[in-house]
């Protein structure tokens, strides 16, 4: 199974939780999308660990199965489906998520979140 991660299954995994690291470990391909890179440093740089995280997410992105996702052209035909799909349901997401979605969708992934905002949309994957 391929599958993108959301900043709190990434937070999940380096804080110890055994099902998230499972998830990750039985994983042929854990991507991380680049929104979720971009939050995750945000967050680093908020705290008085950021040089110990970076070193942590380096190290991780060096996995052999670890991967960052970015957006190409046919992503914005993603967006722009998934844009309307939320707005016609009155569930709009944020637009970090939103691109996280995208990519999940572009890429047939299975999404590894928290967050019940996906759950409007039942085309993505979830574990």
């Amino acid at each position: 199974m391929k599958i993108a991660i959301d900043t709190n299954a990434y937070a999940s995994f380096f804080n110890g939780d055994r099902r998230m690291a499972g998830i990750m470990v039985s994983a042929e391909q854990v991507l991380i999308p680049f929104a979720v890179l971009a939050e995750l440093r945000s967050g680093f740089r908020m705290g008085t660990k950021a040089l110990e995280n970076e070193k942590n997410l380096v190290r991780f992105l060096n996995e052999h199965q670890v991967g960052v996702l970015y957006p190409d052209e046919q992503s914005t035909h993603h967006y722009a489906s998934l844009w309307l799909q939320l707005r016609k349901q009155g569930t709009p997401i944020p637009t970090t998520d939103l691109w996280i979605a995208t990519l999940v969708v572009q890429y047939d992934l299975v999404l590894c979140s928290r967050d019940r905002h996906f759950d409007s949309l039942p085309q993505i994957p979830r574990v």
